[in-house]
């Protein structure tokens, strides 16, 4: 029988930190992950057509992209065939590049995150990937959660649909 975890351990899933700009991953035999992302500009906040990050607590919806080539972009969660370069960011500079790997959040707060004109999944928000030349560590987002490629593909393959994620601060 495997070993059961202890009380201590934190429940396996992801924590992300508005203040501090991190994404902990945790896993179920207390393995433990932390990658740096950039959350929205516009800040925390839940509203529709706010450009904030949606906090509390929410789930893993959905997860797009398996097999995908690093860099492969996507429009309406579909690959569009693009690969992203330097080159095609140049010829298109207004493009908010979702990139490499989609994980489409849903919240579990009736009335804070979920329903109404605050429903995070209806949001569009996501874990994604984003250009390398985007800085991390710095609120730059519309309000998804941007990641470098090579992490969130390595935090993707951690995930399951289902899996907890906490966005804090919490009110």
């Amino acid at each position: 029988m495997p070993d059961q975890p202890h009380s201590h351990d934190p429940v396996p899933g992801v924590v992300i930190d508005l203040e501090r700009q991190t994404l902990d991953w945790f896993g179920a035999n207390g393995d433990h992950q932390r990658w740096p992302v950039s959350t929205a500009l516009n800040g925390p906040g839940e509203a529709d057509s706010s450009g904030c990050t949606p906090r509390g607590r929410h789930y893993v919806r959905a997860l797009i992209g398996q097999g995908q080539p690093e860099g492969t972009v996507f429009v309406a969660r579909r690959p569009t065939g693009e690969t992203w370069t330097p080159e095609l960011s140049r010829q298109q500079p207004q493009r908010d590049w979702i990139l490499s790997r989609i994980i489409w959040l849903c919240g579990l707060e009736k009335g804070f995150n979920r329903g109404g004109d605050v429903d995070t999944f209806r949001r569009y928000i996501y874990i994604h990937g984003t250009p390398d030349t985007e800085p991390m560590g710095k609120p730059l987002s519309h309000g998804c959660i941007r990641m470098r490629n090579r992490d969130v593909i390595n935090l993707f393959d951690r995930l399951e649909p289902g899996m907890p994620v906490t966005i804090r601060p919490c009110p």
